[in-house]
């Protein structure tokens, strides 16, 4: 499926994995619409090609009025990248006691249940698409994580939401087969993300000699290619693509 000539949206699209799938989808001609929250777009720099869309994925509301903001570009929507996430750590048991329930909630509603909620609003709006070669529509690709196999000490809910986006991979590709969509997930090992940038350079060489080869961190256009790669692979469906260096997770 071509690139070019399309609407793509991106959720978690100002920084890190999605600003980096925003930026290489705009650079090969897609019309980017990159959902994120007010503090983030804030921040976000200036892209020919991306509109950044202000939108808490968990809010049925404002993903309907994105979705309705990319489908009146002007060109059919046809690509979705899910890069929206949140990964606070906790223990089941810690000496400040038992895991905190809304933080679990909050973890899943919006790795898991915000996926959910673009894929849905957006694979209604591709399936009314005129369809390509193979009748094919459009591509949906979630982002999960290996903590969805392999999570560490204290990851128990971000590893549960991953698990989940992991577990929605085939039967939403199933589900969404007829309307011509496909659906893939990507499950990234450790990339050198904002969310790194505060740590120490002894640190991340630490986390970088873990990886079996290359030893180093993943890049947040390594992910974008893969992205890119995935849309233009059309028998591509219904998979997780693990993009780790061949890291399995110690317990911590």
């Amino acid at each position: 499926m071509q690139i070019t000539d399309t609407a793509a949206i991106v959720t978690g699209g100002a920084s890190g994995l999605g600003g980096a799938t925003a930026a290489a989808l705009a650079k090969r001609g897609a019309q980017v619409f990159a959902l994120d929250l007010p503090a983030a777009i804030e921040t976000a720099p200036e892209v020919e090609g991306i509109t950044y869309v202000r939108t808490d994925v968990t809010e049925p509301d404002q993903v309907r009025d994105a979705v309705d903001r990319a489908t009146s570009s002007g060109v059919p929507l046809r690509i979705v990248v899910n890069c929206a996430g949140i990964g606070p750590s906790a223990r089941i048991l810690s000496r400040k006691g038992p895991h905190d329930l809304d933080l679990f909630r909050r973890v899943v509603e919006v790795n898991l249940v915000g996926t959910f909620n673009v894929l849905t609003v957006a694979a209604q709006a591709i399936a009314q698409t005129e369809p390509l070669r193979d009748d094919q529509r459009g591509v949906i690709i979630n982002t999960a994580s290996v903590a969805a196999f392999e999570g560490q000490i204290g990851q128990i809910a971000y590893s549960a939401s991953k698990g989940g986006v992991v577990g929605m991979t085939v039967p939403a590709a199933r589900d969404l087969a007829s309307a011509g969509i496909r659906v893939m997930t990507i499950a990234p090992g450790i990339i050198d993300t904002p969310m790194l940038a505060t740590v120490s350079e002894e640190f991340r060489a630490g986390l970088a000699e873990g990886v079996p080869f290359p030893k180093r961190l993943g890049r947040p256009d390594e992910f974008a290619q893969l992205a890119l790669d995935i849309v233009e692979h059309d028998y591509l469906n219904g998979d997780v693509i693990r993009l780790d260096g061949a890291l399995r997770m110690s317990p911590r």
